[in-house]
């Protein structure tokens, strides 16, 4: 996989669970759905893996522990993790929809990220080279002309790379916790996130649930499928007291890790005995609040930066023409 994961490989991505789930949905076998995505996947980097995993399965090995002998970079441990909540629940086809679902939002969200942010890196690029050009036309000094200009561009750009780098979610745990707390605290982008993991836990445990798995396992499970290292840190330090006959709704309202209204709604359903459909709620309402944030986040992050360059731009004009107005002035005064 490249270093940048881009909306095309997501969209592939996608493309990929979004298949394994029609086919598995409509009765086809695990099996027989992966030979069919080897003969015609997505992409042609995906044959080599899926073989892999086919091989696992014709030897006895689960999908699970068949995609766990795969190379991290090309299938992320979310993922995995995603679809061993599904085959233990036996509910692999809701896994990947999932997925597919999950994808496809990101791809979505890249696309609109870069098609908003095209016009205003256009005019800082234009300004950044623009903007010392008369210098250059006066002195004709290169090497003064490419550090006000690479001198700008180059840093710029190690640190966009470093940030969608970092950001990309085939790391390792400990390495996506620091990311979840450097980002937690970021207006909308830290809730949307926070949202996603908290709708994706709801659907991992409602099937999990439902298959018959126990409480604890269940939602240590659906913790570690959310994909939030903090939310499976808490959950995980829950299995004593549970297992000493605290019930889960107690140890959510002691949790500050989750949201008063998940606890509350847990609570209600766990009471009435009717937790799958409370699940189910809790598990939509999660997924649109976390996409609708994104996607506003989005849109509104371009027009930031575009307002950001404009400002930047005006400063320069502002500064050359005060500075050519006091050489006029320092002139006249001989």
């Amino acid at each position: 996989m490249a270093l940048i994961i881009t909306p095309g490989q997501f969209s592939r991505r996608a493309e990929f669970y979004q298949q394994l789930s029609g086919l598995t949905s409509a009765g086809l076998g695990l099996v027989a759905a992966l030979g069919q995505l080897e003969r015609k996947p997505p992409a042609r980097s995906y044959r080599e893996p899926i073989r892999q995993t086919l091989q696992g399965l014709a030897e006895g090995s689960t999908l699970t522990e068949s995609l766990g002998r795969l190379d991290c970079r090309w299938l992320p441990a979310f993922d995995v993790t995603l679809l061993q909540a599904g085959e233990q629940s036996g509910r692999l086809d809701a896994s990947f929809r999932l997925l597919a679902d999950y994808y496809a939002d990101r791809a979505r969200i890249a696309r609109q990220l870069i098609a908003d942010l095209t016009y205003p890196a256009f005019v800082f690029h234009f300004a950044v080279f623009i903007l010392p050009f008369s210098q250059f036309f006066l002195s004709g000094n290169w090497v003064r002309y490419l550090c006000q200009t690479a001198g700008v561009l180059v840093p710029i750009y190690a640190v966009i790379g470093l940030v969608v780098y970092a950001a990309q979610s085939r790391h390792g745990e400990r390495w996506r916790a620091l990311v979840e707390r450097v980002l937690h605290p970021v207006p909308v982008l830290g809730m949307a996130r926070r949202d996603l993991a908290l709708g994706r836990l709801a659907g991992s445990l409602e099937a999990l649930l439902n298959a018959g798995v126990s409480v604890v396992e269940g939602w240590e499970l659906a913790a570690a499928a959310s994909g939030s290292p903090a939310l499976r840190r808490a959950v995980l330090a829950w299995r004593p007291q549970v297992e000493g006959g605290q019930t889960p709704a107690e140890a959510l309202g002691a949790s500050r890790q989750f949201p008063e209204l998940f606890a509350n709604q847990y609570a209600t359903g766990e009471i009435s005995g009717r937790l799958d459909e409370t699940l189910g709620r809790l598990h939509r309402y999660y997924q649109e609040e976390g996409s609708r944030k994104l996607h506003a986040l989005a849109r509104w992050f371009p027009r930031a930066v575009y307002l950001v360059v404009m400002i930047l731009i005006a400063y320069r004009i502002v500064s050359w023409w005060g500075a050519y107005f006091q050489q006029i002035q320092d002139v006249g005064k001989f």
